[in-house]
């Protein structure tokens, strides 16, 4: 886990000094100075908006507050990108539009020095790089935010694909993590319908899911576990992984020598068979969804490669989703009252996929569902688009306060991708078709002997369990309340705000006795003329009273800062 500690009033002001006016300056840049000023900072930013001119001004104004959030999360670099690029998968955190538009960031940057990969190499390996590979190509074949890619051949000839963290990322980010952590606390503390959000549980979630991606052994896992469940599937290709120089901070991997699935000439010159391409890529990302559970969770153009034969080539597993069984059935139950237009079952199964903080509206819900199902499915299914109506029902979920798990969205959106890459490489692609057999394949397994069984024996192993352990239960009840040590806790929410507040009046009532005992002092040694004299005035009284002048001043103006006298 990265080492982030909470930071004081010292290590904001000395520590990150730096970095952190650089968050806050871009923040203010793109039009978030009410949130600087309502997370009462503004004295850690020395900009102002004459820095800003008036075009670009204007130009930003004419941009939504999500399109804006963007581009300061691309100027503010990779921890804050892959921040974006996270939350995009969360719809139970941020609404659609900014879904949308977060997953449009790209973190495509200039390269390292070699001299300086070559270093992590020698560390991480034990060894520089020209003992270790016999060729190992200095220019990278990809660049981005955290990792760099590099051409190599081992010494036994296997030519393959180098993936090496960038120089210093790890303390970049554990940086810009603890200004994150820092500026969610106070969001927290100050803006009270922030709170209901948990921006401080977002913030450490984030540092979680970072700490997997980026260290590598993790993504070599990923890579092979799907490879072992398409181990006689020969229409999919996973490059082999070698261990031997693969580190938390290196991934080695084949080299593989295909045509990305955008690439539409080259596969048309290659022969390739674009609708054969599109079936098997569609019905690879159906069987890791629906028969296996685990699945490449950002199968993008770019992540996909065709090699002779059709055959498809997957690469970057940084990212992947997981789903259980009942999870997976849940879905498919989904899936087939949608396009059987059963408003009624097709509300009963999103309720059971989804969790909420209140209780919703079922009556209005399923109306909602009803007049859904009207406008995108009374229309051939070939022309219905997964893509499209997947969009649509998380709008309408997002309408009613459901939140849908991420691994569930992942899911949602590889369906979306996938169907996307094959509506590219052919027109009259129907992923609905595709996915059809699969989907009646997993609820007839619902009915198999075998499964009926298990669940039997399953259900009976839970009732015997809770039977047995019923009596022990309630005699530790029983115990607790004769030893008095059975309490009832009770959690208030919004009091942070409050008591900031009291906390602000009490400094300011303090401040106020202090300026008007310096006043009394100050004129009680004036009228009994404690030396030394100025013009037969004491001097300590006339320094009182350019002290009280000077902290009445100052309490006046924080007072105005914050528009209310």
């Amino acid at each position: 886990m990265f080492s982030i500690r909470k930071i004081g009033v010292v290590g904001r002001t000395y520590r990150h000094l730096a970095r952190y006016r650089q968050i806050l300056t871009v923040f203010f840049k793109y039009g978030f100075g009410d949130l600087i000023e309502l997370l009462k900072i503004e004295q850690y930013i020395e900009i102002g908006l004459q820095l800003i001119s008036k075009n670009r001004r204007s130009r930003l104004e004419k941009l939504s507050r999500a399109e804006r959030v963007r581009m300061a999360c691309e100027e503010l670099g990779p921890t804050y990108i892959k921040f974006g690029q996270i939350l995009s998968t969360r719809p139970d955190l941020v609404p659609v539009d900014f879904i949308e538009e977060l997953s449009k960031l790209q973190d495509n940057v200039p390269s390292s020095p070699f001299s300086e990969v070559s270093k992590i190499i020698e560390s991480e390996l034990g060894a520089p790089p020209e003992d270790i590979f016999d060729f190992f190509e200095k220019t990278p074949l990809a660049s981005a935010s955290i990792g760099q890619v590099y051409r190599a051949i081992l010494k036994d000839g296997e030519e393959v694909a180098v993936k090496v963290q960038r120089p210093g990322i790890k303390k970049i980010i554990e940086v810009d993590l603890e200004i994150m952590l820092h500026l969610a606390t106070l969001m927290e503390r100050h803006i009270e319908e922030m709170s209901l959000h948990q921006p401080v549980k977002v913030v450490e979630e984030f540092a979680r899911t970072l700490e997997k991606e980026i260290d590598y052994t993790i993504e070599a896992t990923n890579m092979e576990r799907i490879a072992r469940n398409f181990l006689n599937d020969l229409t999919l290709y996973i490059p082999k992984v070698f261990r031997d120089t693969t580190t938390e901070s290196i991934l080695t991997t084949e080299l593989v020598q295909g045509i990305k699935v955008s690439e539409i000439d080259r596969l048309e010159k290659a022969g390739l068979d674009r609708k054969l391409i599109t079936v098997r890529g569609a019905d690879i990302i159906l069987k890791q969804i629906i028969k296996h559970g685990f699945f490449h969770a950002d199968p993008h153009p770019g992540n996909i490669f065709v090699l002779p034969d059709n055959v498809i080539c997957l690469l970057d597993f940084g990212m992947t989703g997981s789903v259980d069984r009942r999870t997976r059935e849940d879905f498919s139950d989904l899936a087939e009252s949608v396009v059987s237009r059963n408003e009624s079952r097709a509300t009963q199964v999103l309720l059971k996929l989804t969790y909420w903080d209140e209780d919703p509206d079922i009556r209005l819900l399923e109306k909602d569902v009803a007049d859904f199902m009207g406008r995108h499915l009374y229309k051939p299914l070939k022309d219905i688009k997964i893509g499209k109506l997947l969009n649509n029902l998380l709008k309408l979920a997002f309408q009613h306060r459901l939140r849908i798990p991420p691994d569930i969205f992942l899911m949602l959106k590889a369906f979306s991708a996938v169907e996307g890459v094959g509506l590219m490489l052919d027109p009259d692609f129907d992923m609905i078709k595709q996915a059809a057999p699969f989907i009646k394949e997993m609820k007839l397994a619902r009915l198999s002997p075998r499964r009926i069984t298990d669940d039997i024996f399953r259900l009976a192993i839970e009732l015997f369990q809770f039977v047995q352990n019923f009596p022990k239960d309630i005699l530790s009840i029983t115990r607790l309340i004769k030893q008095q040590k059975l309490s009832l806790n009770l959690e208030y929410k919004g009091l942070d705000k409050m008591l900031s507040t009291y906390d602000q009046i009490s400094n300011r009532i303090s401040f106020s006795i202090i300026i008007a005992a310096l006043i009394i002092g100050s004129a009680l040694i004036v009228i009994s003329k404690v030396p030394p004299l100025f013009y037969d005035i004491s001097l300590i009284g006339i320094v009182g009273f350019l002290a009280a002048a000077v902290m009445g001043i100052w309490l006046l103006v924080a007072i105005l800062r914050k528009g209310r006298l």
